[in-house]
């Protein structure tokens, strides 16, 4: 298993470094302002995935569900090549977009809320839209039809991918980032209260790492229903 499963779900393992002993803000004014209208926004997507959690691992059992009801075996004497891997990339994708589904809402306000910030750094300011473009990218995409797809590989017999699964996994993981992003940069713009936010988050991120455990065994039980090796 690839050690990139450990992402899934948006998985708040992904968090920027998140420097608790920073110093003052000393930044301009304007660097604060952004700084903090950032981690305030972070903070909210943070608190509203966690608050999510239970409907998001209601997801992957529901996902994996299907695979044993539509498509157990589906893969059997496939070959592990760049195809089978594509496949995986569709599955940890379905999972992602699908766990994620009541924090689509949170992500798109994230979005916005963040849209209009600026740094006098630009690659700081580089970073930070760049992440969220991606999570619009994320916002955009529909799950895929998992079952439909392995199905459609076996019916060629493994030598052909569907053309969205390839459209998909290409889209998928270019985009795939996870939820909870705060780079190390934005601590000398922090304020006292900026800080204090920030160690919230981090408090948050120990709720969520038995989830992504979970999640990585649900990625590992749906790939043996459909015997499928990455």
């Amino acid at each position: 298993m690839r050690a990139a499963v450990g992402r899934l779900l948006l998985g708040l393992g992904a968090m920027g470094a998140v420097t608790l002993t920073a110093p003052a803000a000393l930044g301009a004014p304007a660097d604060n302002a952004a700084t903090s209208a950032y981690v305030r926004a972070d903070y909210a997507l943070v608190r509203a995935i966690n608050a999510n959690l239970p409907r998001s691992e209601a997801e992957l059992l529901r996902l994996r569900a299907q695979a044993g009801r539509e498509c157990p075996l589906a893969a059997a004497g496939s070959p592990q090549d760049p195809e089978s891997t594509q496949l995986s990339d569709e599955l940890i994708g379905a999972m992602v977009l699908n766990g994620a589904r009541s924090d689509r809402g949170a992500v798109r306000a994230f979005t916005v809320a963040v849209k209009s910030l600026r740094w006098r750094d630009r690659a700081l300011t580089g970073a930070i839209q760049g992440y969220a473009a991606k999570l619009r990218t994320l916002l955009a995409l529909a799950a895929p039809p998992l079952c439909a797809d392995v199905k459609a590989w076996a019916a060629t017999r493994f030598t052909s991918l569907p053309a969205r699964t390839v459209s998909f996994a290409r889209v998928f993981m270019a985009a795939w980032v996870g939820a909870g992003e705060l780079p190390s940069e934005l601590a000398v713009h922090e304020s006292t209260a900026d800080r204090a936010l920030a160690r919230r988050a981090a408090r948050l991120e120990e709720l969520v790492s038995e989830f992504e455990a979970r999640a990585v065994e649900t990625y590992s039980e749906i790939m043996s229903v459909l015997a499928l090796s990455p």
